[in-house]
């Protein structure tokens, strides 16, 4: 049986990469590990860590076409982050005028969760530890 240590990386292409870049880095506040522009594909790569592990990587590259993001389209349903306190981090998010749904209950584990989303539409989900 195929053994699998941990999800290493998850990558995100973007539409605007200075407003990604912003968005990942000063509104989640994740670090930035690195960046690289490579000439050869007209991309950046910025390298994000989640906590203390390089988790993210987020790309742009010329005119990438649109894909779906509601919840229930195929793919990527949302990406979710873990929290201490959803209060707090609710807050914070919306200090950056971004819309964030109410805090709802999860009727399976009685814990509390949110969601927005980043520039390009791709659900966020805020999920309290």
């Amino acid at each position: 049986m195929l053994k699998l240590n941990r999800v290493h990386h998850i990558a995100i292409i973007c539409s605007d990469y200075e407003k990604s870049k912003h968005f990942y880095s000063e509104v989640l506040g994740l670090k930035i590990v690195r960046e690289v522009y490579r000439e050869e594909r007209k991309s950046y790569k910025l390298d994000l860590e989640v906590g203390d592990l390089y988790q993210i990587e987020l790309f742009s590259f010329p005119d990438p076409p649109a894909r779906p993001s509601r919840p229930e389209a195929v793919g990527l349903r949302h990406l979710a982050f873990e929290v201490d306190d959803i209060d707090k981090a609710v807050n914070m998010i919306k200090g950056f005028n971004i819309l964030i749904e109410p805090i709802r209950v999860d009727e399976f584990t009685g814990k509390r969760f949110t969601f927005f989303a980043d520039p390009d539409g791709l659900p966020i989900e805020l999920y309290e530890k």
